[in-house]
């Protein structure tokens, strides 16, 4: 280098006002055309080579600017070797920038590490178990200690001094360090334990109502947890808080594929009655209905048969009733139902009689978990049980609408005018 730059030097020196800036305007020609060269030929082969492989994902590769943050590492040393040879810069000066460059080059590595790991996550995100096991915590962890690292050789590089003059001083600043990444400390330890225990994947449907929170989770970071709401707006919540509070999964019901129906009818206690023969004939038309009618006739027969002079009363009998029927006729509708799965519970049940009527319970899955099926097959099924419910002799309880109270002011003072004519 001293063979061209001395031919040089003897030069200017003809010219000393000419000499500082001429040779400045050349060394930051030369740092420039430097970046420009890697830049230009190794970055542009590496893009054709990625293209080949098969990372040539789109986001990949506006991700991967990794080698082009590390060519700004060139023009830094060319400026920082070549400031020495520039005549008329004082050597403070020339100390300064030499340390200036070389804190920019430790900086320039650790964006270019913190771009890699990146570039390694996205990698990482194409594979099909990622959602499973997400990494992008322990990304976020790696890249607090290289910034951590980078910001002490900094310092370091720009006061000259040994970095291990400065981490000595850290054992004194252990206890304020514990207090400012307290915060991601417990959000470490809460990534850990959701990723090895499998707490919560991306894509998963959670409920935290504490929170507002409702919908899926679309991204799992160090801190913070995103969960996509069914308005579509944007919840975010510390990660810890999913481990010390209670939320709910709907993973395990997305998996068994069944959604559960467990809703009630609430009919008038009233309308419940025993059937007499011309009401079981007619629902003996019922194709769902002939062969329970049969039987429970049978073993009501064979029962009552037992009872002897007693049975005379029909008091003493055993009859069937329209509830009866009507909850035998729910269970074979649900069992006889295309949408509804039939490996897992299945029942309908009558629990304990309220104010608002005589509950009957329908406990099964369907055989879909995709919301507007299963709300699509749950309104069908009640559309049919509440239009049929007539057939049975059964009313639907409900509270008195303005329409029933005119309906009975109206019937009140049609019996006033009555009794006055």
């Amino acid at each position: 280098m001293d063979e061209i730059i001395q031919p040089l030097q003897d030069t200017l020196q003809h010219y000393p006002q000419l000499e500082l800036p001429t040779e400045l305007a050349l060394l930051l020609l030369l740092s420039w055309l430097g970046n420009f060269v890697i830049k230009r030929i190794l970055i542009g082969g590496i893009f054709k080579l990625l293209r080949a492989t098969p990372i040539n994902e789109q986001h990949v590769v506006q991700k991967f600017n990794f080698v082009s943050r590390l060519s700004n590492v060139v023009p830094a040393l060319i400026i920082s070797t070549g400031i020495g040879y520039v005549s008329g810069v004082p050597e403070a000066a020339a100390t300064v920038i030499v340390n200036v460059c070389n804190a920019f080059v430790v900086l320039t590595i650790a964006l270019a590490l913190s771009n890699l790991l990146d570039i390694v996550n996205s990698i990482y995100e194409q594979r099909p178990d990622a959602k499973i096991r997400p990494i992008k915590g322990y990304i976020q962890v790696l890249k607090i200690v290289i910034y951590a690292v980078t910001l002490i050789l900094i310092i370091a590089a720009l006061f000259d001094r040994s970095p291990l003059i400065l981490l000595s001083g850290l054992g004194a600043m252990a206890a304020v360090l514990m207090l400012i990444f307290q915060d991601t400390i417990l959000s470490l330890v809460a990534s850990v334990q959701i990723s090895s225990n499998d707490v919560l994947r991306v894509g998963d449907w959670v409920e935290m109502p504490q929170l507002n929170a409702d919908g899926d989770v679309i991204d799992i970071a160090l801190h913070t947890v995103k969960i996509q709401n069914w308005d579509k707006t944007i919840t975010t919540i510390p990660t810890r808080r999913f481990m010390t509070d209670p939320f709910k999964n709907w993973r395990g019901m997305q998996e068994s594929g069944g959604r559960r129906i467990k809703r009630c009818i609430f009919l008038d206690q009233q309308s419940v009655h025993f059937l007499d023969a011309e009401q079981k004939k007619r629902l003996g038309r019922f194709k769902l209905l002939k062969d329970y009618l049969a039987s429970k006739q049978q073993e009501i027969d064979d029962w009552n048969t037992q009872l002897a002079e007693e049975g005379k009363e029909p008091v003493n009998t055993r009859r069937i009733t329209n509830i009866g029927t009507f909850r035998a006729y729910v269970e074979r509708y649900l069992q006889s139902h295309p949408g509804i799965h039939q490996h897992m519970t299945l029942m309908a049940r009558q629990l304990p009689a309220t104010a608002d009527g005589l509950p009957l319970e329908l406990y099964c899955f369907t055989n879909t978990t995709a919301w507007l099926k299963y709300e699509s097959i749950q309104s069908d099924i009640f559309d049919h049980l509440l239009a049929i419910l007539p057939e049975f002799g059964l009313r639907v309880y409900q509270h008195p609408s303005g329409m029933d109270v005119r309906a009975l002011s109206d019937v009140i003072k049609g019996d006033t005018h009555a009794v006055a004519g």
